[in-house]
Formats: structure tokens, C-alpha cells, sequence
């Protein structure tokens, strides 16, 4: 899919209207620098967007991850020329996080959650890592540890949460707690939940409790968007057995990722409900395609694009006396 934006001049133009398509094919070219548009032969040519909204969780409405193909592409057909797109995006977004340092108003949190092998960790390497590391946190969530078991199930992300000027990352996140725990409810005993709150309302408390909580945040400048990277079942099984005869990667597989996949129904069915009930217009919630990696990054790249382009960022207007004080530093700088 392309677009001309520049017709084609025919061969028996004249040389005066030849001259000034080549002066407005120069300052085209030089207006959408950094931008998804190249310049083709006698033509301007646009590189198609990835519309995100086609992933959005719409609020309220029922969830059925077979209806999300982990295979789409669209509005790509080929690999070919997407890793010099994905680095020009992400040069956007190291452009975007340096305003969001500099504004110094909002703090921006992604959180991805996925099944193993999905490639959470590779799309968070390709796309939120080459960015300026005094604007971005990344954390990953493992077992939670004996003294985290200890307080409530949101306690240990909440004090990992990203300052004002900067974006966090979450690796897995207090999701976790309505998701493998509701597919394992053994584990909620190291959590040592008074009796009575063990009820059938638990996971619908849970939500619950999600949704104030990231309304909070919202509502105090930090704005939230959550990645679930779709893996097929069958990709999934693809990529573990390349681990295992990859010596390099064999350390990433674990016995208990195959006992997993048998339960794929329970896993589904757990994100469909947590995703189904917390998806809300400050926090949404997208399901990203993830049998191509390729496709993958470039889509987490519009997202974070998108979201920091909402917030109207630019570098921020100095008052008179802030002028005045820097005029006189540059004065005693000269003067030395």
C-alpha cells in the first residue's frame, strides 16, 4: 500500500517546470525527514501507519482472543525494509521521551503481560531499551519473593512505579495476581489472605481494585497502556524448540513451560476476563499480534508513539527571570 502525494512529470515537460518539481521534491524531502514517507523516483512515497485502535480492548464489550489473529501483519505483507522503519520510529520515540523529561508533568507506564515465549523481552530490548536511560525504567517481575508475599498483591509494583518525566516499563506486573494465580489458586496461599476474603468474589474484587487503582494514577498525570503480546499456540511450540536446540538460549526453557501449555484454554479464558474487565479509557488494554517479531515491535513502537504524542509534550517556555538569570551565567562565563 502506498500513496503518491507528488505526480509524475512527464518526458516532455519543460525544463523551467522540470527545475521546479526537482525545488519541491527537495523541500518535501527536507519536510518529512524522520518521518515514515521516502522518496521514490519522480514520486513521494508514504509508508502505511499501523492503525493501533484495531487492538484496543474496547471497555464493556466480551473478549475473544480466537477473534485476534497472533498471525496479522496488516497493513504490512513483508519483513523486508521494517528494520530501518522500526529504528526511525524509535528514534521518534527517543525524540517524544526527551520532551517528556523536559515537560516534567507526566510519567507514562507500559505494562506487557503475555504467555512464555511471546517475546515480551525482545520487544521490550528492540523498542523501549534504545531510549535515553535517565527517562526510562524497566522492571521485571518474577516470583515474588517472602518478604513481598507479605504485603498486598499490588505492593510491589506500586513502589516500582515511574516518576513524573519518565516512562516505566513492566515486565509482567501485578496481573499476574488475577492471572496464573486464578489458573494456579494454590499460590494464593503464600499469600496468607484472611480465610473469610477467600471467597467467590475474590477476582472480581481484584478488578476491582486494579481499576481504582489505575484510575488514581491516571487522574494524578501517569498514564497507562497495557500490551498482551497474542502468541498462537502453535508459534509458542516453535520457539521452545528452538531455544532447546539453540545452546545460547537453552538457559531461557523451563520444564515447567511445557506442563504450562496444557493448560492454554485456562490461560486464555484468565486473560480474556482480566483484559475483558479492566480495559478502561484511561488504561486500555491492546492485544498485539506476536507470531512475527518483526510486526510485533513495530506495533509496541506505534503504541508508545501514539500515547506520547497525546500528551502535547514540548520543551518548556522559560519565564522572564529564568532569561535574565541564564543571560547573567552566560556573562560570568565569558567573563572567565
Amino acid at each position: 500500500m502506498t500513496f503518491v502525494i507528488a505526480a509524475r512529470q512527464g518526458p516532455g515537460g519543460s525544463p523551467s517546470r522540470r527545475r521546479d518539481q526537482h525545488d519541491f521534491t527537495q523541500a518535501c524531502s527536507a519536510a518529512i525527514a524522520g518521518s515514515n514517507l521516502a522518496v521514490g523516483p519522480g514520486a513521494l512515497v508514504a509508508k502505511p501507519a499501523i492503525d493501533i485502535d484495531q487492538f484496543r480492548v474496547l471497555p464493556g464489550r466480551r473478549l475473544t482472543l480466537e477473534r485476534h489473529d497472533p498471525t496479522n501483519t496488516f497493513p504490512f505483507d513483508a519483513k523486508a525494509g521494517m528494520r530501518r522503519l522500526l529504528q526511525r520510529r524509535v528514534r521518534r520515540l527517543y525524540e517524544l521521551t526527551e520532551l517528556l523529561y523536559a515537560q516534567n508533568r507526566w510519567a507514562v507506564l507500559f505494562i506487557f503481560q503475555a504467555l512464555d515465549g511471546a517475546g515480551k523481552d525482545s520487544a521490550i530490548k528492540h523498542v523501549m531499551r534504545g531510549l535515553d536511560p535517565k527517562s526510562t525504567q524497566v522492571y521485571s517481575f518474577k516470583s515474588p519473593s517472602s518478604e513481598e508475599l507479605r504485603h498486598d498483591f499490588m505492593w510491589r509494583c506500586m513502589k516500582s512505579l515511574p516518576e513524573r518525566g519518565r516512562i516505566g516499563v513492566f515486565n509482567r506486573s501485578y496481573y499476574e495476581e488475577v492471572l496464573i494465580s486464578r489458573v494456579h489458586p494454590e499460590l494464593l496461599e503464600h499469600q496468607r489472605l484472611p480465610k473469610r476474603l477467600m471467597n467467590g468474589h475474590l477476582w472480581h474484587d481484584r478488578f476491582d481494585d486494579i481499576k481504582a487503582i489505575e484510575r488514581y494514577l491516571a487522574r494524578n498525570g501517569t498514564v497507562i497502556r497495557k500490551i498482551f503480546l497474542n502468541v498462537s499456540k502453535a508459534e509458542q511450540r516453535r520457539r521452545f524448540l528452538q531455544r532447546l536446540h539453540d545452546p545460547a538460549k537453552k538457559w531461557k526453557f523451563s520444564v515447567s513451560d511445557v506442563n504450562e501449555r496444557l493448560r492454554w484454554t485456562e490461560y486464555m479464558a484468565a486473560y480474556e476476563k482480566a483484559m475483558c474487565a479492566t480495559s478502561t479509557p484511561e488504561a486500555p488494554w491492546y492485544i498485539v499480534p506476536a507470531d512475527h517479531k518483526w510486526f510485533t515491535r513495530l506495533a509496541v513502537a506505534a503504541i508508545a508513539i501514539e500515547t506520547l504524542e497525546s500528551l502535547d509534550l514540548h520543551i518548556p517556555v522559560l519565564s522572564h527571570r529564568e532569561h535574565r538569570a541564564l543571560r547573567h551565567a552566560k556573562r560570568r562565563l565569558r567573563a572567565r
